[in-house]
């Protein structure tokens, strides 16, 4: 349940300043992080070369103004006579250098502060990408279910982005910046007196005032831009995925409509975002004109009033100049900071999700023994009323094998995914060797499942890499006899780069019956004590599946295995065979016994063996087919007589071994 709305505008923003401050308040220990001596050094010196920076800023405009004044003889007197240089005094000489010299200071500071900074910078947006990464992995299954893989990606991109932002520019930039302007405050009332700090003041005040509240109102149209842009790139990401079912439904059209639709709504959301910049941008520009004009305006009267030199007309002007860049910046400071927190207010509140599966304080490690499995009257539900499992209790005893078989929807799959604790049980216990799953750590109890999944989604990476996701440490040779063991190895030497051929997105180079060869194999790597087959060998052909089962028999014995089986000739040789039926155990025994019972087992025994007696007589069907059509070919080409009965020999041939 989500909280109570806010009611009113004031809410709206009480809670999103609230919101913001709790989101800086959470970044700060990544930039100084405990036990990292060498970023505290790095986060003080760059705050020292920007002092620097700011310092000489100022000096700047003062060594232009004296330059002309002593050009234009209002300098100290007697400054004029002594040594010169192509003509000029040696002391505007130094000015102007010194003017050139603090130009090339001001952007080498500012540059030695940027590189020193990057570091502290690029290493918070490491952990804090790496923090979220982990999280993201420590969520449940639901979690993931119910999203979508390119709007989580987006909201890390623009978070991670946004982190980036804020330290580069807040941090080093915001408070430093207002420094300046309280340095400039004080040297413009030594030279030009109080009226001119009001000015200044009072330009300063409107200004930000502007900044700030021409940004609030840009907030919600900014957040509108990065929903619709998550919208699009999860459709967009969504559709990519799928590419070959939208190709065998033709609907591309259909794609393209629906991602043009989440980008008309950023298209809207985008132009009101640049539309009310250029309104900020230019409300800026008209507050500063004024103030720096009313400024000159002060100067040039001074000035025609003898109470000002033209230098400090110069000066006041230069002042103002550099007054503008702070000031603008401080705008595009605020600007950033704000949109940089709404961009990191998603990812925060993504690392405040809670993950449902959690290890217990105190949990151990799974010792496995003889890996004995017990389900005692387990009960489960995806949601409240809608229930999958209903008191289940069964055992599979230490290296003996174990198949679930039932209709479509009779809870098979879930009892793996709560094997592996994807999902707590609402009743009951699971247990390995007496120890309840939910006592010990999820990664000693996932590292002794090996897992073969009915639909294998591989990384896009070589097979080797696939194969080698089951042990990561493991040896060339061991990855190899994997391979060979799950049947694959031949077709990987054949292939142009061997085992570092790439698989393809989620393996879709691969066919079935290869990827699942390759799942095959990963698990056969991972060696695990307890095997967990969801029907390992769907998608393979009759032939191919006889031998993968045999590898299978050979990798499962001596090891406690739980197959979940559709096809119920791949299980006929199971210790026990438990027949689930809308969540409930209604019959188990070994093949022969569940026949002589003529229950629902030997029904959905009848209605395969039906299903496959008619592939077969149409597989022979094809065959035969065939064999005409090749002979028909050779017989039109005026096939002398030996080869027309060759060709009828060599088809009775084929038919007899079909």
């Amino acid at each position: 349940m989500r909280d109570r709305l806010p009611q009113s505008t004031s809410d709206v923003l009480l809670s999103a300043r609230a919101g913001q401050a709790s989101v800086l308040r959470e970044l700060l220990p990544y930039v100084w992080q405990e036990g990292r001596p060498d970023l505290h050094r790095r986060v003080v010196l760059a705050f020292i070369a920007l002092i620097l920076a700011k310092a000489v800023t100022l000096a700047v405009p003062i060594a232009y103004k004296n330059a002309v004044d002593y050009l234009t003889g209002q300098g100290p007197a007697g400054a004029e006579a002594g040594s010169t240089f192509l003509g000029l005094a040696l002391v505007p000489i130094m000015l102007i250098v010194a003017y050139g010299v603090g130009r090339v200071l001001m952007v080498l500071f500012a540059q030695l502060r940027d590189m020193i900074f990057t570091v502290v910078t690029q290493n918070a947006v490491r952990q804090l990408a790496n923090r979220t990464f982990r999280h993201l992995h420590s969520l449940s299954l639901k979690f993931h279910l119910e999203r979508r893989t390119g709007g989580l990606n987006r909201v890390i991109e623009r978070g991670v982005n946004g982190v980036d932002t804020i330290l580069r520019m807040a941090i080093l930039n915001m408070i430093p910046t207002a420094v300046e302007l309280v340095m400039i405050a004080g040297l413009v009332a030594w030279y030009f007196g109080w009226i001119y700090v009001g000015v200044l003041l009072a330009m300063v005040v409107a200004y930000v005032w502007f900044t700030f509240f021409a940004t609030e109102k840009r907030i919600a149209i900014r957040r509108d831009m990065n929903e619709s842009d998550t919208e699009a790139n999860s459709k967009a990401v969504d559709s990519l995925l799928n590419f070959e079912t939208v190709k065998y439904f033709g609907n591309e059209d259909l794609e393209a409509r629906r991602f043009d639709a989440s980008m008309a709504r950023y298209e809207k959301a985008a132009v009101r975002t640049y539309t009310t910049l250029g309104f900020l941008n230019s409300g800026q520009a008209v507050i500063f004109s004024t103030g720096m004009v009313v400024c000159m305006l002060l100067a040039a009267r001074d000035v025609s009033q003898g109470v000002l030199t033209v230098g400090d007309f110069v000066m006041i002007n230069a002042i103002l100049i550099q007054l503008f860049m702070p000031l603008n910046f401080m705008g595009m400071v605020y600007r950033e900071i704000k949109q940089g927190l709404v961009d990191m207010e998603t990812m925060f509140a993504l690392l405040k999700e809670p993950a449902e599966i959690v290890d217990r304080p105190g949990a151990k490690p799974l010792r496995v023994d003889n890996g004995a499995i017990s389900f005692k009257n387990v009960s489960f539900a995806y949601e409240p009323g809608r229930p999958i499992l209903k008191d289940i209790s069964f055992d599979v005893p230490p290296g003996k094998m174990v198949a679930i078989v039932g209709p479509s929807g009779a809870g098979k799959s879930t009892i793996s995914r709560i094997l592996f604790r994807f999902y707590d049980v609402n009743q009951g216990t699971v247990a390995i060797d007496g120890q309840n799953i939910q006592d010990v750590t999820q990664s000693s109890l996932r590292a002794a499942i090996g897992m073969v999944p009915q639909d294998t989604v591989l990384f896009n990476d070589t097979i080797e890499y696939n194969i080698r996701y089951g042990r990561p440490d493991a040896t060339e040779a061991e990855v190899h006899e994997a391979a060979r063991m799950a049947q694959i190895d031949d077709f990987i030497l054949a292939l142009p780069l061997g085992y570092d051929s790439l698989v393809g997105e989620r393996g879709l180079k691969l066919s079935g019956g290869e990827k699942q060869r390759v799942a095959i194999a990963r698990t056969i790597l991972k060696s695990p004590p307890i095997l967990m087959l969801d029907e390992a060998t769907s998608a393979l052909d009759s032939h191919t599946e006889k031998e993968i089962q045999d590898a299978l028999e050979q990798v499962a014995r001596d090891r406690t295995s739980l197959v979940i089986a559709h096809r119920l000739s791949t299980v006929v040789h199971a210790d026990n065979i438990i027949v689930l039926e809308q969540g409930r155990i209604v019959e188990q025994g070994r093949h022969a016994e569940l026949l002589a019972r003529d229950g629902l087992y030997a029904s959905l025994w009848a209605r395969q063996r039906e299903a496959d007696e008619a592939r077969e007589i149409l597989a022979h069907a094809q065959e035969a087919e065939e064999v005409d059509d090749k002979g028909a070919g050779r017989r039109g080409a005026d096939a002398p007589a030996s080869s027309m009965a060759d060709d009828w020999l060599d088809e009775d041939e084929v038919l007899a071994s079909s």
